[in-house]
């Protein structure tokens, strides 16, 4: 709600400047140096002094002397050389927040595109995924706080090669026929034995390099889409997409729509996107030196040197295209740029009603509209940075220039395993692996932590927890609680780290009810719950807070600076979502959390809220109590972490 009235005020400042000096300047805001200068100090005498050519402290005279009264606020003071420092009218803003209900957020005009998870449909997901759906679902969930429609888009690789190497394995090394794949299907869990063949026929291909000729056959007939091999291909990716979704839900992550790379095969989006490529001369075909019978785009367009040494191959001699060829038409889709459509049908209804939608050649009719979004955030990890640069450069190379600023490589590094926690889980490791700050992994090599292993692991761990401090309670409810707390532990620890950080995830660390942590952050929503359940317990109602605090109570009761400064934290929390979505790090919200679930604690420590005998001063704690809740509830929604009944 603090974002709602410094909103107004800026625009309060804006109308005068544009008044007085006919200037459309956009008044900023920022926190002043110490609490004791006020809530907020604007610097919009400084950016005005070139203009008017007069001493930023004289145009701050001249703005605070003559804009009168300005809603919300009590004072304006003059600091250093021209900073404005506003002090907020207590009583109003404490009673703004009592009298304000949730409401939805302004609807913003566009759709936003997110692509994230995007895992090749080979094998189970590993933590790595995890922190691309972590961070690209919490992404998603703030753009809605801050009133975006958004689209969830979920690519899927179902012809690739990663694809192509699990069918050679089952086809060649196993000789298991198509009837077998559909049994182990049914009768496994197939994403972990798909995970194991895939290591496996990494190892076979680097001591029988003539077996590359059987991936090369495989991936032909998958992209032809005719035969057993290519129906294997398409049972193998259907089937590890739906233990994709499965894991993902164990985090409440969804999405709205997968398209898949067959039908972008299939219905000639890479074929179009092709014939505008060389139409408007953004590829050229090489007929000479390495890159001799390819369609190639010029280095210089996305960042590179010379040409015969960074140019990009997008189709290669044989006819084939690359993948990121098939990425430029995917995101000229997205724009709504490519004049194709997928056909659409549910692949899967949740138990809310919610819809995943998946492509498909056949004709359909009843699916939403998908695509033709005016922003594109694709999350992919930071080594993909220039295949990124790629797709950006070929809308630009098409005049699509606008468009080009609207794609978003919404990159993010590594997760890791800390060696303690590599022992937890039964990776064996050198002595000088033992010694590192962290550990990576690779799932090719079959060295790696399955998505799901690591959730059931810190289910374990969080479950010994809840049942030595609740062992009387029912087990089916501790279970419950154990999921929730383990699953919001690693939420919250995969979103507290910026994004450019490689991250080393510890079990303990994770886990803990103390310090940066998930578990933290939900023990001080339980608590504040607690508090109002206790007067509940007494027999007792709340308040009818409308009626015992009026302006003037709130006044009297905010006066204290201690008091204040904890309502005025509480009250930021739409701050700091537009902050994370502004600069695209979810990591900010975080951080507010536990701020956040800090000062409660402090609350909670210094005052006996239902013991409290003063009337006006309890009903003050009560809903303070009850605003901390809706705040922490609210912030951890966003977050995507769900707050159990009990630690």
């Amino acid at each position: 709600m603090f974002h709602v009235l410094e909103s107004r005020i800026q625009s309060a400042f804006a109308r005068f400047v544009q008044a007085r000096y006919g200037a459309e300047t956009p008044v900023l805001t920022e926190q002043p140096k110490q609490s004791s200068f006020g809530e907020l100090a604007l610097p919009i005498a400084f950016q005005l002094a070139r203009q008017l050519k007069k001493a930023p402290k004289a145009i701050a005279a001249e703005i605070v002397e003559g804009i009168g009264p300005v809603e919300g606020v009590a004072a304006m003071e003059i600091a250093g050389n021209g900073y404005i420092n506003v002090r907020l009218d207590r009583g109003a803003f404490g009673r703004m927040l009592l009298d304000t209900a949730a409401e939805a957020p302004t609807p913003k005009p566009g759709k936003i595109i997110v692509e994230h998870t995007n895992i090749n449909p080979n094998k189970a997901a590993h933590i790595g995924h995890l922190r691309n759906s972590v961070l690209g679902d919490t992404f998603c969930r703030a753009l809605r706080a801050c009133g975006n429609s958004v689209e969830v888009q979920n690519y899927i690789d179902n012809t690739g090669v990663q694809v192509a190497d699990v069918v050679v394995a089952f086809h060649f090394l196993e000789k298991k026929s198509l009837a077998e794949v559909q049994e182990l299907i049914r009768s496994s869990r197939f994403d972990y034995v798909c995970w194991d063949l895939y290591a496996r026929i990494s190892s076979y291909y680097k001591d029988h390099p003539e077996a590359i000729e059987w991936r090369k056959q495989t991936l032909h007939e998958i992209e032809e889409g005719h035969g057993e091999i290519a129906e294997m291909g398409h049972i193998v990716a259907d089937a590890i997409v739906e233990c994709h979704l499965a894991t993902m839900r164990r985090l409440d992550i969804t999405y709205d729509v997968l398209p898949r790379e067959s039908e972008i095969l299939h219905l000639k989006f890479w074929a179009t996107a092709f014939e505008q490529l060389k139409e408007r001369k953004a590829i050229y075909f090489e007929n000479e030196g390495k890159n001799k019978g390819c369609w190639v785009m010029p280095g210089e367009h996305f960042g590179g040197g010379e040409e015969t040494e960074d140019s990009k191959v997008i189709v290669r001699s044989n006819g084939t295209v690359t993948y990121v060829g098939k990425d430029i038409a995917y995101q000229m889709w997205k724009f709504g740029l490519l004049g194709k459509d997928f056909y659409y049908k549910i692949l899967k209804t949740y138990e809310d009603g919610h819809l995943i939608w998946v492509s498909t050649t056949e004709p359909t009719t009843g699916a939403p509209s998908f695509g033709s979004g005016s922003q594109v955030f694709n999350v992919i990890d930071s080594r993909q940075s220039y295949l990124q640069d790629v797709v950006v450069a070929g809308l630009r190379q098409l005049g699509y220039h606008q468009q080009a600023e609207k794609s978003i490589h919404f990159s993010y590094e590594m997760v890791a395993l800390s060696p303690r926690t590599c022992v937890e889980l039964g990776i064996e490791l050198s002595d000088e692996d033992k010694k590192r700050p962290y550990v990576e992994v690779s799932g090719r090599k079959g060295l790696g932590v399955k998505a799901d292993d690591l959730i059931d692991k810190l289910i374990e761990n969080a479950q010994r927890e809840v049942d030595s401090r609740n062992p009387d309670r029912p087990a089916e409810e501790r279970r419950k609680v154990a999921e929730a707390i383990a699953t919001g532990a690693l939420r919250y620890f995969l979103l507290k780290f910026t994004r450019n950080t490689v991250i080393a995830f510890d079990f303990q660390e994770a886990l803990s009810f103390e310090g940066d942590t998930g578990p933290y952050v939900q023990y001080a929503a339980v608590r504040a719950r607690k508090i109002l359940l206790k007067l509940a317990e007494r027999g007792e109602m709340l308040p009818d807070f409308s009626t015992a605090l009026p302006t003037e109570a709130m006044a009297r009761q905010l006066a204290g600076e201690d008091f204040w400064q904890l309502l005025l934290s509480a009250s930021k929390s739409g701050s700091a979502i537009e902050r994370s979505v502004a600069s695209g790090e979810p990591s900010h919200i975080a951080r507010y959390a536990f701020q956040l679930a800090q000062d409660f604690s402090n609350f909670y420590a210094k005052y006996r809220v239902v013991d409290e005998q003063n009337p006006e001063t309890r009903a003050l704690l009560l809903w303070t109590t009850q605003y901390f809740r809706h705040q922490l509830e609210y912030t951890l929604g966003v977050l995507g972490i769900e707050i159990p009944e009990y630690m």
